[in-house]
């Protein structure tokens, strides 16, 4: 062997090694059991039949030792020292040990399918994160292969090629041709051999990996040997042709000598301490990073035994079980290993002769076998672990139809078209001759996959779902966090540059699988911890606690069909300020005379429906023997904790005959449907939402937006209103927003008048009582809150407020205008005042108190039987006992109307939505019916139109 030899074994251990060792295979029962019933019967005549050893012991120590064993143990001493090298030992297995735990953990947690690492994550985090990595480790693993194939002609060629420089041939069996094209053959011949055996499958790969570590231990077992057996003597140095600075007369030349002393006190003094030189194969100035990052890809490979789940007869027994023994082994190994080095072996053959445990060993080829066999298992576990990978993430669909000829597979289950396609992939890139550009960016990948496994198992822990209940309990979440941050120390510390490209390619996976949207049945992690801490903080969320400028609209909005409530239901989705909005639903039903509950087959047609609206809302559904009974149900359990609504929106008691909204093809994911067909061939078109039928022209059901089809009588409307003011809540009726379309109001035409401005009214007065004049009451305010609130929303910031103050000659509202004017300049609100003059209208109001008045006069001097014929025939005319506070107010159709005109001045530009004070209802009920009849005049063709009523103060001019 030519004293090039060490040189190429060193190239092959820094740079090849320096990708993740191999991934042995992914097993075949999921293949099996996910495939034809011909497959499965393949299944039964293979069954899964690896053991702990075979199955996860042989590959994670053939992952860990591989070349490193053979090649980097003298490096590592020779530069740091035996201190420095224990101590990076124990730092690295450290390290690799927290990932053990993590795997250990995950593994014993259910039934491990086939997948390894990829199927860990996947299933833990979601198809995100787990498609991100998954198609990381299979790049990895390709990558990886290549590199050992290369590292594997480079080996051979040192051994039997011709020198390509055409100096003189050294020895008998320097015969095989040198250059590229003859590399990339004796390449190509190597991956067509670890095809071979991937083609067979896996029961063959776990045979010859077999044999493979019986090579390996043998030899390891003649290097210890060695050390006791082989005499002291010197060792011819190999020459440097990458730095040497007696070349150059800039110091003196390296020696050509070393001594290999046996067990010598002096030697091991002499090795203690560390000694950071030039690397005589590349000239660089070694460092405790440079060492350490060499050193432990020598340590990883951890996942090899878990790559195996598939072929194990007991993947949650037998993984925590190797894995650990085959990582306190190697951990064993390479200490002694240091120690008998640096007890017998002079610093400078440690520096200078990195392969040279071949010159001390009892025989020198035994060695130079063990790289060989080493470096064929690596490049032939790193094809069939790839190929595996690809399996499993075609079989889950992730990357769409991309992907899905790697499904195929032969009776046995043997996933052949992935193991062809890693193959190709293998041989693209043998072509690019070497690879030692990007070794490190592989081993990043493999850290990154690495730290994934902690993360999943720190989601896991954290989330406290009870259904993650390992066996395998010596973990904390603490182990977790260290592993998470020792890989990505280790990350940056082998390179910063490729660490941060990794971590970005990965995140570009991450957004392209998560646009993609696959479908997934293995749960959500981040569900469980969003669960998690939602919980935690709802309960530190004490509405004792609870301040007036913090407040912020939490919104019940009670919705008969979605279909008519699309407008209203995306417009109160922008004045709910980030709190929280619940649409609720009543049923009318008994559950005793029904079989099931026949909410729970709506829930996934109104959960579309709010996807499909963008908004950002809740569902809560109920079942109750009338309307107003459900929407008590909802005020008193909708939200938890501090999260509850204090609003209650409903839509407005009229004729209007509502629009289906839900035939916009926009509004569905569907095909594209036509609008000129039949509702019910509409509704086979629109599988996303299963709503009902709207009412008819002649089916009148006069209930607002909300109930469940049944008629709904003006008594019990008012009389839910009634009861959302007895329990605190502000009470909001909608009226007009049918046919409200956001985007078109906010941009109207430039020829409208008021040039394409969009306006927002609010009259904080309460209109049904014209002998209050009060501005700034709590309603007022709710109202004027509301207004800004709207206005805050991005779409509707450039609306124009505009306020209108009632001016009545005579009496001077002033005060209530300075008033008003200080008070909006403190609130920091932005809104245009406007005094209307309404004399008139209120005039009317008091010419009717006087008729009323003389009446009731004429009424009480009459008999009973007087009185009843002298009783006016109009529905106004009624006892209006208890009507209102102030039980005097009396308000006639000819006030109504003309309020409805000032309000309706086409003098004015139209806003786009109008916000008018709702007076309580009257405490007699049998005046409910007077009460919607007046509020129906009030806002009679006023386009969309909220009535809001406040009942708690919301506004505040403290800091």
């Amino acid at each position: 062997m030519t004293e090039r030899t060490p040189l190429l074994h060193y190239r092959l251990s820094t740079s090849v090694n320096e990708s993740e060792p191999r991934s042995p295979p992914l097993g075949m029962a999921v293949v099996q059991h996910h495939g034809s019933p011909r497959q499965k019967a393949g299944h039964q005549r293979q069954p899964k039949k690896l053991s702990v050893f075979i199955g996860v012991v042989i590959p994670t120590l053939l992952s860990m030792f591989s070349v490193v064993v053979f090649l980097r143990i003298g490096f590592m001493v020779g530069y740091s020292g035996l201190y420095q090298a224990i101590a990076m030992l124990l730092v690295a297995y450290f390290i690799i040990c927290m990932t053990v735990l993590s795997v250990c953990a995950i593994s014993t947690n259910g039934a491990l399918d086939a997948g390894g690492a990829y199927y860990m994550i996947s299933r833990a985090l979601g198809p995100e994160f787990g498609g991100s990595i998954g198609l990381m480790f299979f790049l990895a693993n390709v990558c990886g292969s290549a590199l050992f194939v290369l590292g594997l002609v480079e080996a051979i060629l040192a051994t039997f090629g011709v020198p390509e420089d055409g100096s003189a041939v050294t020895s008998v069996y320097q015969v095989l041709p040198s250059g590229y094209w003859w590399s990339l053959l004796y390449a190509t011949g190597i991956s067509l051999l670890c095809l071979l055996v991937c083609l067979v499958g896996a029961n063959i790969y776990a045979k010859a990996t077999f044999l493979i570590f019986l090579v390996v231990m043998f030899v390891l077992g003649t290097i210890f040997i060695s050390f006791f057996a082989v005499h002291p003597h010197t060792i011819v140095l190999p020459s440097s042709s990458a730095f040497n600075p007696s070349a150059n007369g800039t110091g003196p030349g390296f020696p050509t000598t070393a001594n290999f002393t046996g067990f010598k006190l002096e030697t091991l003094l002499g090795n203690l301490w560390a000694n950071y030189t030039v690397d005589y194969t590349t000239g660089t100035t070694m460092t405790f990073a440079s060492v350490f990052a060499v050193m432990f890809n020598g340590c990883t490979g951890i996942m090899a035994g878990s790559n195996m789940s598939g072929d194990l007869k007991n993947p949650s027994y037998a993984i925590p079980r190797g894995t650990i023994t085959a990582v306190i082994f190697t951990f064993i190994i390479y200490n002694l290993l240091s120690v008998l080095v640096a007890c017998s072996c002079d610093r400078i053959l440690l520096q200078r002769d990195y392969s040279f445990l071949r010159d001390i060993n009892i025989w020198n080829p035994f060695v130079t076998i063990g790289v060989y066999s080493s470096t064929f298992s690596a490049a032939m576990s790193n094809l069939i672990g790839a190929s595996r990978i690809l399996y499993a993430l075609a079989r889950d669909d992730l990357f769409g139809k991309v992907l899905s000829p790697a499904k195929k597979t032969s009776h046995s289950g043997n996933p052949w078209a992935s193991v062809l396609l890693s193959w190709f992939l293998v041989q693209l890139v043998l072509f690019s001759g070497k690879l030692n550009t990007i070794a490190s960016i592989v081993t990043i990948f493999f850290l990154l996959v690495y730290a994934a496994v902690d993360l999943a198992c720190l989601a896991l822990e954290w989330a406290s779902a009870p259904n993650f209940r390992p066996t395998f309990r010596y973990f904390t979440w603490h182990t977790c966090a260290l592993g998470i941050v020792g890989c990505a120390v280790m990350m940056f510390l082998i390179n910063a540059i490729y660490a941060s490209a990794s971590i970005a390619f990965m995140l570009l996976l991450l957004l392209l699988i998560h646009y993609l949207s696959p479908t997934s049945s293995w749960g959500y992690i981040s569900q469980a911890l969003i669960f998690h801490q939602v919980r935690k903080y709802l309960l530190m969320l004490d509405v004792r606690k609870d301040h007036v400028k913090f407040w912020r609209p939490q919104v019940l909005l009670m919705v008969s069909n979605p279909r008519s409530s699309v407008g209203l239901i995306k417009f109160i989705n922008d004045i709910k300020k980030s709190g929280l909005y619940v649409l609720g639903h009543v049923q009318l039903g008994d559950l005793n005379t029904l079989p099931s509950d026949p909410l729970q087959s709506q829930y996934d047609s109104w959960l579309s429906l709010v996807d499909n609206l963008n908004i950002k809302s809740f569902v809560n559904l109920t079942l109750a023997d009338s309307v107003r009974h459900g929407v008590q149900h909802l005020l008193f359990i909708s939200g938890l904790g501090g999260m509850r609504p204090n609003t209650l929106v409903l839509g407005f008691y009229d004729d209007c005959l509502p629009k289906d909204k839900l035939i916009d093809p926009s509004l569905c994911t569907s095909q594209p449907r036509d609008p000129s067909g039949s509702l019910d061939e509409l509704e086979q078109q629109s599988p996303l939402f299963h709503f009902a039928s709207l009412r008819g022209s002649s089916d009148r059901q006069d209930y607002g937006e909300f109930g469940d089809g049944k008629v709904l009588g003006s008594q019990e409307y008012v009389a839910i209103i009634a009861d959302a003011m007895k329990m605190l809540k502000n009470v909001v009726l909608a009226r007009y927003f049918n046919d409200f379309d956001r985007a078109q109001v906010l941009s109207p035409p430039s020829s409208s008048p008021g040039k394409g401005a969009v306006y927002v009214d609010v009259w904080p007065v309460n209109l049904l009582r014209p002998d209050s004049s009060s501005y700034v009451d709590t309603c007022s305010l709710f109202l004027l809150q509301l207004a800004c609130i709207l206005n805050m929303v991005r779409a509707w910031r450039k609306a124009t407020l505009r306020l209108f103050l009632c001016v009545e000659e005579g009496r001077s509202v002033r005060g209530s205008g300075e008033k008003l004017g200080q008070l909006l300049k403190e609130l920091r609100i932005k809104a245009q005042v406007y005094s209307v003059p309404w004399d008139q209208q209120v005039a009317l109001h008091w010419q009717r108190q006087g008729e009323w008045g003389k009446k009731q006069s004429s009424q009480s001097a009459d008999s009973a039987k007087e009185e009843e014929k002298q009783r006016p025939d109009e529905e106004e005319e009624n006892d209006y006992v208890n009507s209102f506070p102030s039980n005097a107010t009396r308000l006639s159709n000819d006030y109504l109307s003309a309020v409805n005109k000032l309000i309706l001045d086409p003098a004015r530009p139209a806003p786009a939505v109008r916000f008018l004070y709702l007076p309580r209802p009257p405490a007699d009920t049998s005046c409910y019916t007077t009460y919607l009849h007046q509020l129906d005049l009030l806002t009679q063709d006023l386009g969309p139109t909220l009535l809001i009523h406040g009942v708690t103060p919301v506004i505040t001019t403290d800091l």
